[in-house]
C-alpha cells in the first residue's frame, strides 16, 4: 500500500498480469515503445523476461541486444506495463526483442541460468577475487560458494597481463528486502511461509544478538526490516555484512562491514546481532504476523479477504507472494478494509551492470540447475 493511498487504479492494473494467459513466445526486432516502468540491466532477452516476471507490476518488456546500433544502451531491459496489459504499440525496431511476464506461467521462483557470456562483463558486486584456470571452474567456486550469484572470469590473453585468470565473485540480494516499513493502524503485514532465504545447511544455526545493543560505525547499508530477524537474514545473505543494528523504532537494519573489530554500546530500542554462516537460518520469524505494520508497495494484487491469517496463508500458497499487508475491517478509509495486498521484489541474480569487454566471460551460479 502507498501512504496517500492514491494507487487503487495500478493495484487493479497489476491484478491484470494474473487473468492474462501464459505467453513465453519472444518478438525478435519488435519494439514495444512507451509504458516504461524502469529499466534494469540483464545480458540476454531470456533473463530480462524473468527480472519482468519477479518485478511486481511488469506485465511485458522490450530488451536491447547487445547488437543494437543506434546508441550505447546495449543490455538494457525495459520493463512495462499499461491497465490493459498489453502493449498500446508494436513498432518493428532492429536490435531489440519484446515478450511478455511469465506471471501467469507459474514460474520457478529461482530460475535456472546456464547461459556464458563471451566478452561480456558483469560490472560490479565483488565480494571476492581468486585465480582459476579457466571459467568453468571460475563457475563452479561460484556454484559451491553461497554467496555467489554470478561472477567475471578474465582470460589468458586479457591486457593488462597481470589480471589474467582473475574469477571475479559476485553477489546480489537473495533474500526479499521490503522497500519501505512504516507503523500504521489497522493493519497487518508479514511473509510468505515458503520463502528461502539461505542455502540449506544439515546443522541448525545459533542465532547471536546483543538486546538493547547498538554496534557503533562501519555502516555498510540501510535497509528497512520487520524486525531484528529480519535483520539478521539480510546481514546473512550479504557477504560482505559482519554484523547488524536493528532499530525498532523506525525498522531500520543498519548492515555493518568490520572484519577486524566489534566495538558496542548500551542503547534503548536497538538490538544487534551476527550474521548466520553455513548452517540453517531459522525461519520462524517468517511466521510472524506484525500488528500495526505496513509494508509498502510492491503489490502484485489485492484479493478480498475475512482475516490476515487468510492473507497470510494466500501469500503462503502463491509462488509470486514473498509478503504481504492486509487491511482490517475497522480501518480509518473504508475503501481499503478487508484487502490483502500480495507482494515481491526481485530476488532473482541481477548484475547491477553489464557492458561489452573483451576477453572476459561473464555467468551466474548454477546452484539453482539441479
Amino acid at each position: 500500500m502507498q501512504t496517500n493511498w492514491i494507487l487503487v487504479g495500478l493495484l487493479s492494473l497489476c491484478s491484470l498480469s494474473f487473468s492474462q494467459e501464459c505467453s513465453r513466445g519472444l518478438q525478435e526486432n519488435m519494439d514495444f515503445p512507451g509504458t516504461d516502468i524502469t529499466f534494469l540491466y540483464s545480458p540476454d532477452v531470456e533473463h530480462c523476461q524473468q527480472l519482468c516476471t519477479q518485478h511486481p507490476s511488469c506485465l511485458f518488456f522490450t530488451y536491447v541486444r547487445a547488437e543494437w546500433t543506434k546508441d550505447n544502451r546495449h543490455f538494457y531491459c525495459y520493463l512495462k506495463s499499461t491497465p490493459s496489459g498489453q502493449p498500446r504499440v508494436q513498432t518493428p525496431l532492429i536490435g531489440v526483442t519484446s515478450g511478455f511476464s511469465l506471471k501467469p506461467c507459474n514460474p520457478q521462483p529461482r530460475p535456472c541460468l546456464p547461459q556464458v557470456y563471451q566478452n561480456v562483463d558483469f560490472l560490479g558486486a565483488d565480494y571476492r577475487v581468486l585465480f582459476t584456470a579457466d571459467y568453468e571452474e571460475c563457475q563452479r567456486v561460484c556454484t559451491q560458494d553461497p554467496d555467489c550469484q554470478f561472477f567475471t572470469f578474465v582470460n589468458g590473453v586479457f591486457t593488462p597481463e597481470k589480471i589474467r585468470f582473475k574469477c571475479h565473485l559476485k553477489y546480489s540480494w537473495t533474500a526479499p528486502r521490503t522497500p519501505l516499513v512504516n507503523r500504521k493502524a489497522g493493519v497487518f503485514s508479514g511473509f510468505s511461509h515458503n520463502l528461502q532465504i539461505t542455502q540449506y545447511f544439515t546443522p541448525a544455526c545459533q542465532s547471536k544478538f546483543f538486546a538493547k545493543t547498538e554496534i557503533t560505525g562501519n555502516d555498510l547499508e540501510t535497509l528497512p526490516a520487520a524486525s531484528a530477524e529480519h535483520c539478521q537474514a539480510l546481514c546473512s545473505v550479504n557477504p560482505r555484512c559482519t554484523y547488524f543494528s536493528f532499530v525498532s523504532n523506525n525498522f531500520h537494519c543498519i548492515l555493518k562491514n568490520n572484519p577486524n573489530e566489534m566495538v558496542i554500546r548500551a542503547k534503548e530500542g536497538v538490538t544487534s546481532g551476527l550474521p548466520v554462516h553455513f548452517c540453517q537460518l531459522d525461519n520462524s520469524w517468517l511466521k510472524v504476523q506484525h500488528e500495526g505494520v505496513d509494508f509498502q508497495g510492491s503489490d502484485i494484487r489485492f484479493e478480498l479477504m475475512n482475516d490476515p491469517f487468510t492473507c497470510q496463508r494466500t501469500c503462503s500458497a502463491d509462488p509470486n507472494c514473498q509478503f504481504y499487508t492486509y487491511v482490517n475491517e475497522n480501518f480509518r478509509d473504508p475503501v481499503h478494509r478487508r484487502r490483502c495486498y500480495l507482494k515481491r521484489v526481485i530476488t532473482m541474480p541481477a548484475p547491477p551492470r553489464v557492458n561489452k569487454l573483451q576477453n572476459v566471460v561473464s555467468g551466474f551460479s548454477l546452484k539453482n540447475c539441479v
